[in-house]
């Protein structure tokens, strides 16, 4: 499901590509989208259900199901009426907002005035979300993965409709796009509030912040919302910074980014969805040995898929944006430009990935004094690697925007290593002895396949001349090599479906 509503979300890119480019309007509606987006990721996918999702298991294993639906009316009722203060000030605030996430629009007064525009339509978007995310934990809290999983879709349909249908209703077509977003917000929530209603869990708000389970989640949820979602508020910065750099810096980073996350939302995600609420059980019920092997079992398949998906990135960053991009708006100069960035994203790619394993090893033992702490070094190191590396990329070739995904990319490789030794001090994470043989499989296959990699791209012909159709059978028949490859090794090396179970 989650593979499903990601390629959806790449299709929805590849249509903004071919309809919007990286001009003045496409920067403005990107800052505008990725206010809200940002903060559904600390509610939905971050630090809010980092917090709700152990609390609420331990509710349901210790206690009734009368006490898990008043904890769940509880907490619908104080997220719902922060939620809907924060919307209301940030619609009425929106130049402010607009002035805060993008300083750099200052200047342009037309770019300026459309992001605060579509912030006033986009922010709601925050509210509906988050309470989507709300119920998402609830199902998965039941193991019920498959609904939240496939939620995104409709974000995903709703944009597509809104560029290639809606935008023609409107004198700025952009602004069918932050119309877009409002309403796939409003489709979302509706979608799961039936699979609630049949668990007889479909909160009844109730406001009580002194309620004891509110107040727990609470507590976890402050320090939360900065140690889970690092990398997040440094792609934010990027956005910042990027206000500041030539125009088309800003959909540059955002099509590059999109890329570098698509093995990040398939797997990543799908896979911290997943652990989190079997951590948390494994935790409450004493079990430290299971709980060592479900972190060592997540590794594995993190790292199996991560570490050729960098590689991939690495090599084929220029043929896959030309092959999905470089349509209508979107030049030659947006393709070279999102090709650097996107492979400085690719650096960091498996460190991504193992932070949304790693930090559910602490937050599943509520344990959220060590990431925040891990995640203050790394947002300094972000923030000082964003000066060394910017300004002297902007200035000698014009490649500032490189130099962020670059910082972004370093400060997530500090924020894993960090993590990992983190929980190996605390003796929650002892590696077993599958990792030698399973390390020296992957090393090979890796090789393997970025050797074919290299071999077919010496044999390719020059992408930007091709049809749209030869352009993907190229890249098609790249990718089916190299992935052929890489599992055709894994198996000679002795690597079987049943290594990958967790056990």
């Amino acid at each position: 499901m989650t593979f499903m509503s990601r390629i959806l979300g790449l299709v929805r890119d590849i249509v903004f590509a071919r309809f919007i480019g990286s001009e003045a309007g496409a920067d403005a509606f990107f800052v505008a989208f990725k206010i809200p987006n940002f903060l559904r990721r600390l509610f939905a996918e971050g630090a809010f259900a980092q917090a709700f999702v152990p609390v609420l298991s331990e509710y349901r294993s210790n206690g009734s199901h009368a006490a898990v639906k008043e904890l769940i009316n509880a907490v619908a009722g104080c997220l719902g009426s922060a939620l809907f203060v924060l919307t209301v000030f940030a619609c009425v605030a929106s130049p402010l907002v607009a002035w805060l996430f993008a300083p750099g629009f200052a200047g342009d007064a037309l770019k300026f005035a459309l992001v605060s525009d579509m912030i006033r339509i986009t922010f709601p978007y925050l509210m509906l979300i988050s309470l989507t995310g709300f119920a998402g934990a609830i199902l998965n809290s039941y193991d019920r993965f498959a609904i939240p999983a496939i939620t995104p879709v409709f974000l995903n349909i709703t944009l597509i409709f809104a560029a290639l249908v809606a935008s023609n209703w409107f004198a700025v077509p952009v602004m069918a796009l932050a119309w877009g977003v409002f309403a796939a917000g409003c489709i979302q929530l509706v979608f799961q509030l039936p699979f609630l209603v049949r668990m007889h869990l479909l909160p009844v708000p109730s406001l009580d912040f002194q309620h004891p389970g509110v107040k727990r989640v609470l507590t976890l949820m402050v320090p939360a919302l900065f140690g889970v979602s690092v990398s997040q508020i440094n792609l934010l910065l990027d956005t910042v910074l990027a206000s500041f750099l030539p125009t088309g810096s800003v959909s540059w980073l955002y099509y590059s980014d999109r890329l570098a996350e698509l093995p990040l939302g398939v797997f990543g995600v799908a896979i911290a969805t997943v652990i989190l609420p079997s951590l948390s059980r494994q935790h409450a019920g004493v079990n430290s040995e299971k709980f060592s092997a479900t972190l060592n079992w997540s590794l594995r398949m993190v790292l199996l898929i991560a570490l050729p998906s960098t590689l991939a990135l690495l090599l084929l960053a220029s043929p896959i944006l030309t092959t999905l991009f470089m349509y209508g708006k979107t030049t030659a100069q947006d393709i070279a430009m999102s090709t650097a960035s996107l492979q400085a994203y690719a650096v960091g790619l498996t460190a991504f990935m193992l932070i949304k394993v790693l930090a559910p090893g602490f937050y599943a033992r509520q344990d959220m004094k060590t990431p925040v702490r891990i995640g203050i070094i790394a947002m300094v190191a972000n923030m000082v690697l964003n000066l060394a590396f910017v300004l002297p990329l902007y200035y000698y070739c014009n490649l500032g925007h490189v130099g962020l995904a670059l910082a972004t990319s370093v400060s997530a490789l500090l924020n894993a290593w960090l993590l990992f030794k983190g929980l190996r001090a605390k003796q929650v994470l002892t590696l077993d002895s599958e990792w030698l043989r399973h390390g020296g499989r992957m090393l090979l296959a890796n090789i393997a396949m970025a050797a074919v990699l290299l071999a077919g791209l010496t044999m390719a012909p020059s992408w930007h001349e091709l049809s749209w159709l030869m352009r993907a059978m190229n890249l098609a028949l790249l990718c089916c090599a190299g992935l052929f490859a890489y599992i055709a090794v894994l198996t000679l090396t002795g690597l079987r479906l049943r290594h990958l179970r967790n056990h």
